[in-house]
């Protein structure tokens, strides 16, 4: 190979190398803020902090994680339907899982693949209870999170700083792709 070809292939190669890390971090630093997105609910209305949820409202203290949203946050043609799940024991176990589930897969960086699928539908769900969206009817922080966990499950972002990398390789989840 000619020295010039080299140098630039060289060059090409460091490059690389170089924005690796960068990338690593800004992954690392999505996955983590998407899963304290969906943590940090699932604590305040567990324990009832005062944040968003009184401590009288807790759900340790007999309060219902789901009403107040889905009794008074609802609008549209479809409110009817997410009010009447209101305080529902089943939806609210589902909902609370849910939270806990992708909160702690996304900040530990493992099943991201099923994370990304649990959080997707649960911000769909979130999005239709809240139709017709005032402010921008094309995008809104829904879809903005549901593809921050997509992209996080397709570029592998638990293997930066995270148990990704230790978690593909146990054997149930190299049997069930889905977990990864």
């Amino acid at each position: 190979m000619p020295r010039a070809k080299k140098k630039v292939m060289n060059r090409r190669n460091s490059a690389k190398k170089e924005n690796a890390p960068r990338w690593k971090y800004f992954w690392t630093v999505l996955r983590i803020s998407i899963g304290f997105i969906f943590l940090w609910p699932f604590i305040d209305k567990t324990f009832g902090f005062g944040i968003s949820t009184s401590a009288a409202n807790a759900w340790i203290n007999g309060g219902s994680p789901t009403a107040g949203f889905l009794l008074h946050g609802t609008t549209g043609p479809l409110a009817s339907i997410f009010q009447s799940m209101a305080s529902s024991h089943f939806v609210e176990w589902l909902f609370m899982l849910g939270l806990l589930f992708v909160g702690l897969t996304m900040i530990f960086g493992i099943g991201l693949r099923l994370s990304a699928i649990v959080g997707t539908v649960m911000l769909t769900l979130m999005w239709l209870a809240e139709l017709p969206i005032t402010t921008n009817p094309f995008m809104d922080y829904h879809w903005f999170y549901a593809y921050a966990l997509i992209a996080s499950a397709l570029t592998k972002a638990g293997n930066y700083f995270g148990f990704g990398k230790w978690w593909t390789n146990l054997k149930f989840v190299k049997k069930c792709p889905i977990l990864e």
